[in-house]
């Protein structure tokens, strides 16, 4: 899981390094953004602000995700899948180095795949690889995974950042000094203020346009429309404060992206905490929310409504958002019926996003409107990992899930919000075993109905991606497929 947070960032040195880094020539950019990574290795946190800088950028797979989506090849250039769907030979770009100068192999790979899936795996995603079987390193430019059973989405898998080729030597100091093999290099970290990279001379593919990143972490949404005004940055991706983009609209110095991500913002729900271990309990909150009334007074306009955990530009989502709709007299009817008239008081605990710390009021005070009493904390992002998505301690949160097609959260009893419904861990084993793109459709359809009509969680809407940059800068991404900053292919044009 990844999430879409705000992170620390300190404005007060904000100026003077970023304009000694605008001086110098166009080969240099200064991008901010709200999350401060907690640290640099991607293959153990479920923290997004890893991959948003080090994605693509530092780091790489044996596939990747591009700006639209698509699945291509990455570290593998080709691969050959047998005709039982069970085993994957991978074919590796031939001349790629780590940033230290050892050569990438096939060892590597198989070194990387079993960490991520050994018992003591700290990977966040372990679930991805639990249906290997085994990994084998054919010669040095080949490998072969053999899976237990097929897997439609084994190429889709791989290309997420938990599933980045790592070498052995390099785990020790992975965490603060990431060695890995993309077009840029790490080249410093300042904790609390920002994270440098410089371009690789050494890259295997296509070189960086740019010959120096720097990644400025500014958490106030004040602060960063400061910041973006002043032109201290070059661009600010995941812009905070979506009610300042007219001003940037109309400001020719800047340009506007607003782009869509496979973030399902939620108000997720602790399904194994009385009462909300009642689906009647469940389903009144789900009515007593106005989805609408939060992308306007949260996100001011910017956000699509969901009834389920389903991205609405995905071929296969379902419009379920009638099953949930707005109605607190229903929701009263609903509480009454499950025993609690007078309503009931929970925890509403608030990761740092605005998205989550404006949107929590709002719902607090329609929830109160229904009779149930939510006791707000405000919680820094390491605090909601610990207690809210490790602890399960908690009644309600809201927090946006943006990892692609990660619908299969709900096949696991454990995940943070505890929803365990064998049915629906079967028709996912189903669907993970199933090929056939008409079979899959349907399947996908039927997941979606079926955790709309669990009421597992509130479904909110779909966080939108505002990216406020210099009109001169090219190649930015737009949409957000998974959670990236990838400036490969960034440039600036005069």
């Amino acid at each position: 899981m990844r999430f879409r947070n705000i992170g620390l960032g300190i404005i007060s040195a904000l100026a003077l390094t970023a304009s000694q880094g605008l001086a110098h020539a166009r080969g240099d950019i200064v991008v901010a953004m709200q999350l401060e990574p907690p640290h640099l290795d991607p293959t153990s946190a479920a923290a997004g602000a890893i991959d948003s800088v080090l994605y693509a950028n530092v780091f790489e797979g044996l596939t990747r995700f591009g700006p639209d989506g698509s699945v291509n090849p990455g570290l593998a250039a080709s691969w050959d899948i047998s005709a039982d769907g069970k085993t994957y030979t991978f074919t590796l770009q031939d001349g790629v180095k780590f940033h230290d100068g050892t050569d990438l192999t096939s060892e590597d790979v198989k070194f990387s795949l079993d960490r991520a899936r050994s018992d003591d795996s700290q990977n966040a995603q372990k679930a991805l690889f639990a249906g290997i079987e085994a990994v084998e390193a054919v010669d040095p430019l080949t490998v072969k995974v053999t899976l237990k059973e097929p897997n439609g989405n084994f190429l889709f898998n791989l290309a997420w950042g938990d599933a980045v080729i790592v070498a052995p030597e390099s785990i020790g100091g992975i965490k603060s000094a990431p060695v890995g093999t993309g077009a840029f290099k790490f080249a410093n970290w300042v904790q609390g203020d920002r994270i440098d990279l410089e371009k690789n001379p050494d890259y295997w593919g296509t070189a960086a346009k740019l010959d120096k990143v720097t990644f400025k972490f500014i958490s106030d949404p004040t602060a960063a429309f400061a910041a973006v005004m002043a032109e201290d940055v070059n661009a600010f991706v995941g812009f905070p404060a979506p009610e300042n983009l007219p001003q940037f609209e109309a400001d020719p110095r800047f340009q506007v992206l607003v782009g869509s991500t496979e973030g399902e913002t939620i108000l997720a729900i602790n399904n194994k905490l009385p009462p909300l271990d009642n689906v009647k309990v469940r389903e009144a909150i789900a009515h007593a929310v106005d989805r609408q009334a939060i992308i306007d007074g949260a996100m001011f306009g910017y956000g699509t409504p969901i009834g389920t955990h389903f991205a609405p530009h995905n071929r296969d989502y379902v419009d379920l958002t009638e099953k949930s709709q707005y109605d607190p007299e229903l929701s009263k009817k609903l509480l009454a019926e499950a025993g609690y008239a007078e309503g009931f008081s929970t925890t509403l605990k608030l990761p740092p996003p605005s998205y989550a710390r404006r949107g929590g009021e709002i719902i607090a005070s329609q929830l109160r409107a229904v009779g149930i009493q939510t006791e707000i904390s405000n919680l820094e992002w390491a605090q909601w990992l610990e207690q809210v998505f490790k602890g399960k301690d908690f009644g309600l949160t809201i927090v946006s899930h943006t990892e692609p097609m990660d619908i299969g959260i709900y096949a696991r009893p454990d995940y943070y919000f505890q929803y365990d419904n064998p049915d629906f861990q079967k028709l996912f084993e189903d669907l993970s075993a199933e090929n056939d793109p008409d079979k899959r459709s349907a399947l996908l359809k039927q997941a979606q109905e079926t955790i709309a009509g669990d009421y597992v969680n509130g479904f909110l809407f779909q966080l939108a991606f505002p990216t406020i940059a210099d009109a001169r800068i090219r190649g930015l991404w737009m949409n957000q497929p998974t959670q990236a900053t990838d400036l490969t292919a960034a440039y600036w044009v005069d």
